[in-house]
């Protein structure tokens, strides 16, 4: 969808309507938040469509919040698609024992709250994300779905700043072009 000539969210803006939501649901796998996001358009910088997009994660409706979950794998499982393995990717080459663990630790946390464990990893190492799981299961349900919501603001802002960066196309260096 991006072109060579992509300028960010002036290019974003100008997007049809099913592509502007595609976009912004391969940042977050809220339907609803996909498309109320893209009603705001057009956006006059990157930060209005970060405030856009921070007021409607605040008013998704809990099942619409466990839409978006559904679009993030275990913290220590394979990444099901490019933006979580970006962002796990700390937990890559972990040790074997700190991956168990936190694959124990998903699994009372899910226990305890019902939805998955969601953090905003951007690279943090294994150890660092089990610590932080550790001690989220001390929150009652409804702290940690606020925490959560926060989280998922964070990996939603983050991933909107990607799909706003430039194309990245390759040249062949052989003919002189340069990007």
């Amino acid at each position: 969808m991006r072109r060579v000539d992509w300028r960010g969210v002036e290019s974003f803006n100008e997007l049809s309507d099913r592509q502007a939501i595609h976009a912004l649901y391969e940042c977050c796998t809220s339907r609803i938040w996909a498309i109320r996001v893209a009603a705001g358009r057009p956006f006059t910088d990157d930060e209005a469509l970060f405030e856009r997009a921070d007021l409607i994660l605040a008013e998704l409706t809990e099942s619409d919040l466990d839409e978006a979950l559904d679009g993030h794998p275990r913290i220590g499982d394979r990444a099901d698609n490019p933006s979580s393995a970006s962002e796990q990717s700390g937990v890559a080459g972990a040790d074997a024992a700190i991956i168990d663990e936190l694959k124990k630790c998903n699994a009372e946390y899910e226990s305890k709250f019902g939805h998955v464990y969601l953090v905003f990893a951007n690279g943090r190492p294994a150890a660092e994300l089990l610590a932080i799981l550790k001690e989220r299961m001390g929150n009652d349900p409804q702290t940690e779905r606020r925490v959560m919501r926060m989280e998922l603001g964070k990996i939603n802002r983050r991933r909107l700043r990607v799909m706003l960066e430039p194309a990245v196309h390759y040249v062949d260096e052989e003919e002189g072009a340069h990007p």
